[in-house]
């Protein structure tokens, strides 16, 4: 029988008259690696913060193994203190023994320099929001917990860290008790939800993917359910309203079914859900060119002589470890970084939407609804259709009574629902998102995500979120620092798996050649030939116009119109599919040649 880490017995907390969960029980086990899931404003961080002794309950117990050692990395490290990364690191050891000293700091410098922090004489103070992160997961990691909670893990770090941290957890014997919104994440790592939904939690034996099959399954039976309580409450109401003079003869428990048929009836199932039904403005032909990019901060090089023209409705993903330039780059295409050199020329219809990574500029001491009328008093979207901004906060889950609040006390999630509704209220047709899901629930995320396939402009976005980019963008740019963007033509699942088979290409050892003109054969096998060169122009045409074709399909099949020969048109599809596969395949083995 596994061995009981932690209890939760009964716990309630609430806010006001506002209540998060009440009398909820579960319990977490040795080997438990469990995801909490809710959506944002339910109480997922606030669970996390009762558990790790940061609140207090109003209500219920919380039981740990005694003995047991917890690590807990909250989702903004508060430090403190101007203390070195080593430092704050070391000081998890309070009394370790002289002679295994350097071992621990050899082994606190090997972690760090696994998490990218080389620089371990540095100021806690003098760290970015990322590398902040960094460290104090370190710190966690090397505390050498029983049990460890994480409150949003992914945020702020990029993918080969999130990857890292993913594998470590995957390997690790530890307990794990976490909230995240990173699908992936919750797939590749954990062995339990837990849900919480409707002031109760629900429990999941299995990953991300189990839970979203069983958690239909339980919707689909409590609708079934409430249906049965609805329709026998119609027949019990009958007999209550018969012969009421004589009501206190009847049966006092079927009396008192009725009453409890009648609570049960009042469950509402309602899913209140983000409604993204904003259309992006016209857009022409021409979007923008980069000609002779070039930007550096001191001996930093961002971008060396860049140069690219914008597709029409063009879908980019931006990828990059952090500080190599990312958010650089989104704010120079806007004119809010100047360039060094080079000129940016965008179309005249191309109306940018910009989410940034920093958040919203609004007064934190205005309210909500005011900072949404200061922008605009009436709020025209799709071309005609009027709101005024009350009604079109509702859209993003601002009830009336929410609007009165003043921003400094909404939550990550109402921040960025806000921030994401006062981009969308202009109808822009370029939309720039700096890491959008940071602050966001899975349901809202996937509601914009839907959104965005479907949106008729342009995009570029810049996530950590694999799930993220690999359901939205067409190709990515990889940043690869010193000014150097790679161009891959897929999502970031095809690019891992392509990086993985050049490393693997690269570490395979290549047979001794007995030739003396080893060097010069490696050379000219790495460039292409006259013919070679020919079909790889060939390809790249071939392969825009069979993009091209499949959009178009795809946006008839998408219509909602009878569509004529839909069998002849179906094939094709599936023919161009398989030429792109084939074609794109082949365009990637010589563009990699010089």
């Amino acid at each position: 029988m596994a061995t009981s880490f932690l209890q939760v017995e009964n716990l309630t907390k609430s806010y006001g008259d506002r209540i998060l969960f009440e009398d909820v029980t579960f319990g977490v086990y040795e080997g438990d690696k469990i995801g909490i899931i809710a959506k944002n404003g339910t109480g997922k961080s606030t669970l996390l913060n009762l558990i790790a002794g940061k609140e207090s309950p109003d209500s219920g117990n919380i039981i740990f193994r005694s003995g047991l050692r917890v690590g807990f990395l909250e989702q903004t490290p508060v430090f403190g203190t101007d203390m070195t990364v080593m430092d704050y690191c070391l000081d998890v050891k309070h009394h370790i023994h002289e002679e295994d000293a350097q071992n621990y700091v050899d082994r606190t410098r090997q972690l760090l320099s696994q998490l990218d922090i080389n620089d371990t004489g540095a100021h806690i103070a003098t760290l970015s929001g990322g590398q902040a992160k960094r460290v104090a997961l370190a710190k966690v990691i090397l505390s050498e917990p029983d049990l460890i909670i994480l409150d949003e893990p992914t945020n702020h770090l990029d993918i080969g860290i999130i990857e890292w941290l993913e594998n470590w957890l995957t390997r690790s014997r530890v307990t794990l008790l976490m909230v995240t919104h990173d699908r992936y994440f919750l797939d590749r790592v954990t062995n339990k939800i837990i849900e919480i939904d409707r002031e109760q939690i629900f429990t999941y034996d299995g990953n991300y993917d189990y839970y979203l099959r069983r958690r239909q399954e339980r919707i689909e039976a409590l609708s079934s359910e409430l249906a049965k309580v609805k329709n026998t409450l119609r027949k019990e109401q009958e007999w209550m309203r018969r012969q009421p003079q004589a009501r206190a003869g009847k049966a006092k428990y079927r009396i008192d079914a009725f009453y409890d048929l009648k609570s049960r009836s009042r469950m509402n199932l309602t899913e209140n859900n983000v409604e993204l039904n904003v259309k992006s403005s016209y857009i022409g032909s021409k979007i923008f060119e980069a000609e002779g990019i070039s930007k550096r901060f001191g001996d930093k090089v961002i971008l060396n002589d860049f140069n690219y023209t914008f597709s029409r409705y063009e879908k980019l993903g931006i990828i990059g470890h952090n500080g190599v330039g990312k958010s650089t780059f989104i704010k120079m295409l806007q004119g809010i970084v100047p360039a060094d050199s080079g000129a940016w020329n965008v179309g005249e219809t191309v109306k940018f939407g910009y989410y940034s990574q920093e958040g919203i500029a609004f007064d934190d001491n205005k309210r909500v609804i005011d900072a949404i009328t200061e922008i605009a008093d009436d709020i025209v979207v799709n071309g005609d259709v009027r709101y005024s901004p009350m009604q079109f906060l509702t859209h993003f889950l601002f009830s009336p009574a929410d609007q009165q609040k003043y921003i400094h006390t909404l939550s990550g999630g109402e921040r960025a629902r806000l921030h994401l509704a006062s981009v969308l209220m202009r109808s822009p047709n370029f939309l720039i998102l700096d890491e959008p899901t940071n602050d966001l629930d899975i349901v809202t995320l996937g509601i914009l995500e839907d959104y965005l396939r479907g949106f008729k402009g342009c995009l570029i976005v810049v996530s950590h979120d694999r799930f993220f980019l690999d359901n939205i963008v067409d190709h990515l740019f990889v940043l690869e620092g010193d000014g150097v963007i790679k161009d891959f033509p897929g999502n970031y699942t095809e690019y891992r798996e392509y990086a993985e088979a050049q490393r693997k290409q690269t570490e395979t050892p290549k047979p001794a050649q007995a030739s003396n003109d080893k060097p010069r054969r490696q050379r000219e096998s790495n460039k292409m030939s006259f013919k070679e060169r020919k079909e790889f122009e060939a390809l790249t045409e071939e392969i825009d116009e069979l993009t091209t074709e499949k959009a178009t399909l795809e946006a008839i099949f998408n219509s909602g119109e009878v569509v004529d020969d839909i069998v002849g048109k179906s094939a094709r599809y599936e023919e161009i599919k398989a030429l792109l596969d084939e074609k794109e395949l082949r365009w990637l083995e010589l563009s990699e040649k010089e």
